[in-house]
């Protein structure tokens, strides 16, 4: 038999189907679980992906049957979801915009357990407002991470450029730089590679740049790929398609002394504790990359 609930939220009605769907099998989370978690965290959630092109990582028949990742949006996405049409090579692509409550409860019914987001807006997709470094550890350890978020926030503040460290729900940090929007994502990437080049050569022997496995030598890879066109980061405060429902939780440069942390230290049932306060509360405006590009020339 298959069963419904409804929720409403932003003045529209979401029908949930089969919420007793179990989407994490060893922790017995359900969709209607998911729904609930979404429609708890919203608040600080949705600025960190409202007017921004979405991909969707959609796992409808739970984390451990077969999940794809989405672009362009279903026809069956009802209307009054926001959408973005944007070009993409031989074509265009029209994306999901998350601008409500009400869009992202249906999102989570559709069973996108990740929204992955763009680093630009739809009204400019060219020119990026967040520059974000992946720091990919090669182990499950989480010291590595602690150390080199450290040592990038430091060459940031020398940059004079303010940052903001997150948790990604998986193995590592991401280290977001909240920009003004004038440079492209060009000029963005150049500066992030350049940027992860002066860290790896302070600490070649922890940090590298290097994009194969192979020639990492165990050692930490500073990933600015991600600086692209069309490229797409993790959302803060997503669920992960991982066992226990980990998610991508904001820190405060504070938290990275708290021993007990780890990519994965916040699931979907400790919403309580991970509201408990919004580190990125009050982050700081775009800046420019002008002057931190021709202070990175002078090192």
């Amino acid at each position: 038999m298959t069963t419904q609930e409804t929720v409403r939220a932003s003045g529209h009605t979401i029908e949930v189907s089969r919420p007793e769907k179990v989407l994490f099998p060893d922790d017995g989370i359900t969709k209607a679980d998911l729904v609930a978690y979404y429609r708890t965290v919203a608040r600080p959630m949705l600025p960190h992906l409202r007017d921004r092109p979405l991909m969707l990582e959609r796992h409808p028949d739970g984390i451990d049957g077969e999940g794809f990742f989405q672009k362009e949006i279903p026809d069956h996405f009802p209307d009054w979801i926001h959408r973005a049409e944007l070009p993409k090579e031989g074509g265009t692509v029209t994306h999901v915009l998350c601008d409500d409550t009400a869009t992202l409860l249906y999102l989570a019914d559709q069973g996108c357990v990740t929204p992955h987001r763009w680093l630009s807006k739809a009204d400019r997709p060219d020119h990026p407002d967040r520059l974000v470094f992946d720091l990919d550890p090669p182990a499950e350890d989480f010291a590595p991470v602690r150390d080199a978020a450290r040592s990038l926030h430091g060459l940031l503040d020398e940059l004079e450029l303010p940052s903001l460290p997150m948790t990604t729900g998986s193995r590592g940090v991401h280290v977001v730089v909240p920009l003004d929007r004038r440079a492209s994502f060009d000029e963005v990437r150049a500066f992030a590679r350049d940027l992860a080049e002066v860290l790896a050569a302070r600490h070649p022997d922890r940090l590298t740049t290097a994009p194969r496995k192979q020639a990492r030598r165990g050692r930490l890879y500073l990933d600015a790929q991600r600086n692209a066109y069309a490229q797409t980061a993790v959302a803060p405060y997503a669920v992960r398609a991982r066992p226990g429902a980990p998610v991508a939780a904001p820190l405060s440069w504070d938290d990275l002394d708290d021993p007990e942390l780890d990519a994965r230290r916040w699931t979907l049932t400790d919403v309580d504790g991970l509201l408990k306060e919004n580190p990125w509360a009050d982050a700081p405006r775009g800046r420019s990359l002008t002057a931190a590009a021709r202070r990175l020339a002078e090192l």
